[in-house]
Parts: C-alpha cells; sequence; structure tokens
C-alpha cells in the first residue's frame, strides 16, 4: 500500500469522522483510533501538521488558537492551557475562564483530549481526581490526560513507600482509584550509553495489569532521541522493538519522546522542520501500530510470555497454551545491560469468553538480527498484513514468520 494515499486517506476519514461528532450529543469519551503521538513538538503549522499527517502521526499537541489548524489536516488534538490544572478549581475566576474554555473547544472537530499534567507525585492524585471528574461532568467526550512516572522513579518522586515494585503498585493502584483515568498513559526510556536498562518489561507488565484491572487502555511513552550524554539516540530497529513489544502487551497507544526538542538530539524532526532518519521508518511503523492495535482493540489481552531470555518481570509461556513456538526457542542467560534477546509472544481472546485464546502478538526481541520462528497452535492459523489490513489464510496448524530486528507478526486461528 502506498503510504502516502494511506495518509491522505487516513486524514480524510478522520475529517469526516471528527466533524460529524461534532454536532452529536456528547457521549462518553472512547479511544477510537488507537493513538499515535509525542511527547515535545513544534507550534502547530501547516507545515508541521502536515508532516505528522503523512508520518502516520494522528494525535497532536496545540493551544487554542492552533485547532483550525489541527483539523484542517484531519488529526485529533491535545489541548494544552495553563487552565487546565486542580488550581482551577479553587479559584472562583480561574473556574469561570476554565468553564468558558471548555465551552469554546468542546465542540470543536479536532479536540480530542485535554492535556493535563506530567509524572505527578501522589500527594496530587486527590486533587487531579477532582479537576478530572470536573472535565468528565462538563465535557464527558473527550479524554483528561495525564502521564505516570516509570518504575526508576525515586520514592520521593512517586510519593509511595516500599521497594520498587512495592512502591509502584501502590503509586498505580492509588492513581486509579483516586483519579479514574480514562487512559493510563506512562514513560520508559531504556537505551543507555552503556546498554539496555533492565526494567522495561517489568514496567509494561505492571501497567497492562494497572490497564486490565481498570479497565482502561494505555498508552506507553517509548525513547525516540537523547538528551544527555548517559542516554543513546534509538535507531530504526530499536524502535521497531519498542514499537511490537508495545502491541504485545496490549496498549492503544504509543508517544514517541521527543518529536523536536531543545536540548534533545535524534527525535522525528530538527529544529529547523526537516525530517531526521527516524522519520521514514516511522511511517511504516505508525501504520503497522494502528492497524495491528485496531485488530486487537476489541479482544483482551490474555497473557503476555517470553522465551529464549527471562527478563525481570517476565513470564515463560505455560504448556498448556494455545500458541507454542516449533522448534523450542533455546534459553539465553539475562545478562544486563546487554540488549534482551529472545521471543515475545502476546495472547488475546474475546473478552467476553474467558480464557479463548485467538490471536498471537510474536515479536523478535533481537533488535540488532532477523529471525525465523515456527509457530504451532490448535487449529489452522492466519497471518495478519498491516500494510493490506488483510488476513492471509495457511493451510497448516504451524507457519513460520521470518522477523527483522524487533519486528513483530500478528496470527490467529482460522474461522
Amino acid at each position: 500500500m502506498n503510504l502516502k494515499v494511506t495518509a491522505g486517506a487516513f486524514g480524510l476519514f478522520m475529517t469526516t469522522r471528527l466533524l460529524s461528532h461534532a454536532g452529536e450529543d456528547a457521549k462518553p469519551w472512547e479511544i477510537g483510533i488507537p493513538i499515535v503521538t509525542y511527547w515535545a513538538g513544534p507550534a502547530m503549522s501547516d507545515k508541521a501538521a502536515q508532516q505528522m499527517s503523512q508520518g502516520g502521526w494522528n494525535l497532536v499537541w496545540c493551544r487554542e488558537n492552533e485547532l483550525d489548524v489541527v483539523a484542517r489536516h484531519g488529526l485529533r488534538a491535545q489541548l494544552q492551557d495553563g487552565l487546565l490544572a486542580p488550581a482551577s478549581l479553587e479559584s472562583s475566576t480561574l473556574k469561570q475562564q476554565l468553564d468558558a474554555l471548555i465551552e469554546r473547544v468542546r465542540k470543536h472537530p479536532a479536540l480530542y483530549s485535554y492535556f493535563i499534567t506530567d509524572e505527578p507525585n501522589a500527594t496530587n492524585f486527590p486533587a487531579l481526581g477532582k479537576l478530572v471528574a470536573y472535565l468528565r461532568d462538563k465535557d464527558p467526550a473527550h479524554l483528561a490526560y495525564i502521564n505516570l512516572f516509570p518504575t526508576y522513579a525515586s520514592n520521593d518522586q512517586l510519593g509511595n513507600s516500599g521497594e520498587k515494585v512495592t512502591a509502584y503498585r501502590a503509586h498505580l493502584h492509588d492513581y486509579v482509584e483516586m483519579v479514574r483515568p480514562a487512559l493510563i498513559s506512562y514513560d520508559h526510556y531504556q537505551f543507555t550509553a552503556k546498554g539496555d536498562s533492565p526494567d522495561y518489561f517489568l514496567n509494561l507488565g505492571l501497567i497492562r495489569k494497572a490497564a486490565l484491572d481498570s479497565g482502561s487502555p494505555f498508552l506507553n511513552i517509548v525513547q525516540a532521541a537523547s538528551w544527555t550524554p548517559s542516554m543513546r539516540i534509538p535507531n530504526a530497529d530499536e524502535i521497531r522493538f519498542l514499537v511490537y513489544t508495545t502491541l504485545a502487551y496490549g496498549a492503544q497507544g504509543i508517544s514517541y519522546y521527543v518529536y523536536c526538542c531543545e536540548g534533545h538530539t535524534g527525535g522525528i524532526a530538527n529544529s529547523d522542520g526537516s525530517p531526521t532518519l527516524l522519520y521514514e521508518p516511522l511511517k511504516a511503523l505508525n501504520h503497522g501500530f494502528v492497524e495491528i492495535a485496531r485488530e486487537l482493540q476489541p479482544l483482551k489481552s490474555l497473557g503476555v510470555y517470553h522465551e529464549g531470555m527471562l527478563p525481570p518481570g517476565g513470564e515463560a509461556t505455560p504448556k498448556s497454551a494455545a500458541f507454542s513456538f516449533d522448534p523450542p526457542v533455546p534459553a539465553v542467560e539475562f545478562k544486563p545491560p546487554d540488549p534482551i534477546q529472545g521471543v515475545l509472544i502476546g495472547i488475546f481472546g474475546n473478552a467476553s469468553k474467558k480464557s479463548k485464546p485467538t490471536h498471537a502478538l510474536v515479536v523478535n526481541l533481537d533488535h540488532k538480527s532477523e529471525r525465523v520462528l515456527g509457530i504451532r497452535a490448535t487449529r489452522r492459523l492466519e497471518i495478519f498484513d498491516p500494510a493490506t489490513r488483510e488476513w492471509q489464510r495457511s493451510s497448516q496448524r504451524r507457519v513460520e514468520l521470518k522477523l527483522g530486528p524487533g519486528a513483530g507478526k500478528l496470527v490467529r486461528l482460522q474461522r
């Protein structure tokens, strides 16, 4: 499929969808098309919006006076405004200004979400919960967006106590209970100058569980830049690893840190707006993320399993699994900060039918080399092609998947 044509068709589809929604009665927010966004980008001009649309980004950051630009390019807008803060509910003047802002923007065809804050301490959760509830009452159709700390945040940053996993679980529990978010978002950056930090999958697993327990979709903010000598700029294969592992754990959104930002190297665009080396590879990856996540959207994540190497937070495939590797994947010792290797398989099934696996996303965790994997199932298999959005039927219960560095393939049992 021609990606330029796809991006244009996507923009037309989004414009039609959003404009038709603007006149409807407000309904509770739903994620809709899986999210592809970024952290820290340029002011929203026609040039920037066109670049993002053509590259497969579908949620962009903007101010109120930029909403029309976003709409012209069929994109969704995450609104930034200083009034979108708990302090606005503590002042009658600010509250009136907040109400006026909501009234002005809530029916705009581009509006998708309100940006609230980044990485709050748990002591801020009660006030944030009050603001989220207020926005939900005033404008239920749009998301109140908050991003959370990663597992490597200190207890002082989190506002919770205990060892790492205990404190982080408490942080997630308190957040869900007090804030009641419609979407769980977090960031985790593991590509250091000395190697890969070990807790990427630990963090993914804890977020996945919190999302499943709360019935909320989740979004993963992944590393696309360097901002200090201790962190390296990921290459296209490493970014592919981030995209497919995020999908395998069941995410419905991905965000790249950063698009472009002073003091950062790498990212998606340079300070003059010209694309970096990551822009072209991400065109296909963004398209693939949306199409695979859309296939998985009506399903439930039933399990995520590691073979070959078991990183912190990883779980081995049970012997009774509906999908298995044939031949088995040889065991590899986990040696951080060396890259995590082996393979990953995310299992999905009908949300209304407990323990009925139907789909599997298989990922090559080696972001340096390609791999051929044999997958065996209880019935004949089909393989999804995100470029055509079609399922390719097989006459066998075993298929071989050729996976590039960090790449993945979605398979399902034939119906």
